[in-house]
């Protein structure tokens, strides 16, 4: 049986690994999956991200297979529903602030052409390559976190600390978090 070396915080069980081997640090530049992201790691701001990853389909199923355009209509009806969905993180501010998030992502695809023209822009369009020899080496946030943070927020975005755009960027590949040892990072070799 074939072992790999991965970094320490996915040898939880396989759904762990899976989402490390196949997801996690994997640029992303399709707006649907950059708002999937979006939408999970807000609902993950103060829990853990495995708590989320377990119910990732329920939140798929919840929002629409995460259509931002269906998002950003929802009314008060759909708010009370959600309310109800014992399968996601009933928490009225974060499905309040996610069709926020879902109009102001519309606004930015207007204005710069897609959402990962205007997101990928704060790396200069290329994954910042860490070269982390350890899980401690990690941080929470970054000078470009904070600015990120900053930026969303002002564009009426919510649930966007810098922890929690990290984290995206670390979901979605804008950052290369993999340690040194592990089998992903050694794609990329420095």
């Amino acid at each position: 049986m074939e072992t790999k070396t991965r970094c320490a915080w996915c040898e939880k069980d396989d759904l762990y690994r899976d989402y490390h081997d196949n997801e996690w640090g994997n640029p992303v530049y399709d707006d649907d999956k950059l708002f999937e992201f979006l939408v999970l790691e807000t609902f993950q701001a103060g829990l853990s991200w495995y708590t989320i990853l377990k119910k990732r389909d329920n939140f798929r199923n919840a929002f629409d297979q995460f259509d931002y355009k269906k998002v950003a209509q929802y009314d008060e009806a759909k708010v009370q529903k959600l309310l109800q969905d014992e399968g996601i993180i009933r928490n009225q501010l974060k499905i309040r602030g996610t069709i926020s998030n879902a109009i102001a992502f519309l606004q930015v695809q207007e204005e710069f052409g897609s959402f990962s023209k205007y997101i990928w822009g704060f790396v200069n369009h290329e994954p910042i390559i860490n070269h982390l020899k350890s899980m401690s080496e990690i941080k929470a946030t970054t000078a470009i976190s904070d600015i990120l943070s900053k930026d969303l927020k002002k564009r009426g975005f919510k649930f966007v600390g810098s922890t929690v755009v990290y984290a995206h960027m670390q979901a979605t590949g804008m950052v290369d978090d993999h340690v040194a040892d592990c089998w992903k990072r050694t794609r990329v070799a420095p």
